[in-house]
């Protein structure tokens, strides 16, 4: 059984993403989703949301299983037997850090890393991107999946309410 891991932190999950873990989803049999857990970061949503929101936009794949994970990602990937990391490269300046991570996993544990270039529609989209223009009213309806365009808008306006 062919198995890659998609890692991120999904803060929360957009259309870049979706788009490398739909592609993986057809190059692999299983692809993990890893939410990493970074404690020294709060962010919009829970651990436990991300990935609700992520097992919800990807269910029609039909082989993605979203877990989170603390610690290193070769760990992850050594307990669940997955030899193959899937990373989506917006541009040359994430390309020069994950080559860097690329080689430092396959250094430890042997795991391979597949690079995918984003879909030039997303090229310039993050989560902290969309998350800013969002808490500023911007449209961003275009970048997310439905639902998840839907909490995101929601939360702002909670967190608005508590100010």
């Amino acid at each position: 059984m062919r198995r890659a891991v998609c890692p991120g932190s999904f803060d929360p999950i957009h259309n870049g993403h979706l788009d490398i873990v739909e592609r993986a989803s057809k190059l692999y049999d299983v692809v993990h989703v890893a939410v990493l857990v970074n404690p020294n970061k709060q962010g919009m949503f829970s651990i436990a949301e991300r990935i609700g929101l992520i097992e919800e936009v990807t269910a029609e794949f039909g082989n993605v299983v979203v877990e989170s994970h603390q610690g290193l990602l070769v760990d992850y990937c050594r307990e669940r037997d997955i030899p193959a990391i899937v990373k989506g490269l917006r541009a040359v300046s994430d390309f020069d850090y994950e080559l860097q991570m690329a080689h430092m996993n396959h250094g430890l544990t042997g795991v391979e890393t597949l690079f995918l270039p984003t879909s030039p529609t997303y090229s310039f989209l993050s989560s902290t991107l969309a998350k800013e223009v969002a808490s500023y009213g911007g449209d961003v309806s275009h970048l997310l999946p439905a639902t998840v365009h839907r909490r995101l808008v929601e939360r702002i306006a909670e967190r608005k309410a508590q100010q």
